[in-house]
């Protein structure tokens, strides 16, 4: 394999534009999963401005661009997926039917082991080692938004009745209910990412925007506008009042859902559930194909998918001390907490643990 490594500000604007396309015509070529925004040169380049050790592999056919992969890399060769731990899809974006040896992509990457959280499906060559899948559930909106509601009522019709008729009480208790899909409004940023620390705390999880780097991040993103992506802030308002507000990214297909959060003094009106049906119309209206939830099981991700797709976690090496000691050090953690995760009768206590601990630190 011809692979070249660089620093993100290394990347020229033609291997940028061959990695878009890629993206765009994904869908046509049997690969929609790699249209993910979080699979997107522009993410990539973002994480870059503000972590260290982001780096691109280009990996070449006949002298041309034919295949992407964005890590982070350690000083000792520890590699991970770029943005581990707030990306929502991960692996190597390339043209349909091209085919890799992980182990030397590890080589030419400096990498003893790659680590993911969130790894695509289609990614053989990186399923050599036991990988763990999970759902990440979607809502499909390539038919149009009225399509989807009427679906929304077959599968789940007390959901769908009780969250419109919440809509329609908050509007007649709080003020007219307004949505506005793309709000470039910083201050609205600023209140959501107000709201989701809050959250964290509330419910005793770590906050993520307790790092600045998350932050920076985040803000990088709402000012990223390429034709083929771009940051979206959603705000749903009742009257002048903003009550809920999400910020993801979004490709030419796919709206990656990533920060939902609300006023939590209007919570009666179910106010994330309301926007989440606001951003589906909206999505739907913009020609997307489908807004992606991301892994994880929640209530209101089980009433409002369509399907689901599979992600996948764990690392992929080659014979190295370091690989070692890091799937040593990393795979006992991660059993443990997907074994929590998996089972509802230790889920369950520990969830109620974690809330509890939340309002204690919150006062409350």
């Amino acid at each position: 394999m011809d692979i070249s490594v660089y620093r993100p500000g290394e990347l020229s604007g033609a291997e940028r534009a061959a990695w878009s396309t890629v993206q765009s015509q994904a869908h046509l070529l049997g690969t929609p999963q790699l249209a993910n925004p979080f699979l997107a040169p522009e993410f990539a380049l973002a994480v870059g401005r503000c972590r260290r050790g982001v780096r691109i592999a280009v990996i070449r056919e006949d002298g041309e661009p034919a295949a992407f992969l964005p890590f982070q890399r350690s000083p000792l060769g520890v590699g991970r997926a770029v943005g581990l731990g707030v990306s929502d899809a991960q692996g190597l974006v390339h043209r349909p039917g091209f085919q890799w040896d992980s182990r030397e992509l590890l080589h030419a990457c400096g990498l003893s082991v790659l680590e993911f959280d969130h790894l695509v499906e289609g990614q053989k060559p990186f399923e050599t080692a036991p990988l763990r899948s999970h759902p990440s559930p979607v809502i499909d909106v390539d038919q149009g938004y009225e399509a989807y509601l009427e679906r929304l009522r077959g599968q789940a019709p007390k959901f769908t009745r009780t969250t419109l008729a919440k809509e329609r009480k908050l509007g007649r208790d709080v003020g007219p209910v307004r949505y506005v899909h793309d709000e470039r409004d910083p201050a609205a940023l600023r209140r959501l990412i107000d709201w989701k620390s809050a959250q964290y705390r509330r419910t005793g999880r770590s906050d993520r925007f307790a790092h600045a780097w998350i932050l920076q991040l985040v803000d990088q993103l709402f000012h990223t506008r390429t034709p083929t992506f771009a940051g979206l802030l959603s705000v749903l308002y009742a009257g002048d009042r903003p009550i809920a507000a999400h910020f993801g990214l979004r490709s030419e297909r796919v709206l990656g859902c990533w920060f939902p959060a609300y006023d939590t003094a209007y919570a009666k009106f179910s106010p994330g559930l309301v926007l989440h049906l606001r951003m589906a119309e909206g999505a739907a209206a913009d020609g997307l194909a489908y807004l992606d939830l991301g892994r994880g099981e929640k209530e209101y991700k089980n009433s409002l998918k369509t399907r689901e797709l599979s992600v996948s976690e764990g690392w992929v090496s080659r014979r190295h001390p370091v690989a070692l000691a890091h799937r040593a050090h990393r795979a006992p953690v991660r059993a443990l907490r997907n074994t929590v995760l998996a089972r509802p009768e230790l889920f369950e206590p520990a969830d109620r643990l974690l809330k509890r601990m939340g309002r204690i630190r919150s006062g409350r």
